[in-house]
């Protein structure tokens, strides 16, 4: 399950398809774990978009944050740090 905040962030619905198409790989592999919980921020300060992002599942719980100053930027790094731990949790459960 991924829960949405947008903070001080307004968001057109475009971009919060682009969002879930981008977090479909986290959250196939976070369904692979089991009891997964994806809780994402956006907040925005002077130019600056930060993403946090807080996961909860079988194997454990971690969170990443990020700041850019464009939003599809922070997301896309985001993403990429989030499919990495995933999928090292994954990796990790098979092994055990």
């Amino acid at each position: 399950m991924i829960q949405l905040d947008v903070g001080n962030v307004l968001l057109k619905p475009s971009q919060r398809r682009q969002l879930m198409a981008r977090l479909r790989r986290c959250q196939k592999l976070g369904s692979r774990l089991g009891n997964f919980l994806l809780r994402i921020t956006f907040w925005r300060t002077g130019r600056q978009f930060e993403l946090r992002a807080a996961v909860r599942d079988r194997a454990g719980d971690f969170g990443c944050r990020v700041r850019r100053a464009d939003w599809a930027e922070a997301l896309r790094d985001l993403v990429r740090a989030l499919s990495q731990r995933l999928h090292h949790q994954c990796l990790l459960q098979r092994a055990a």
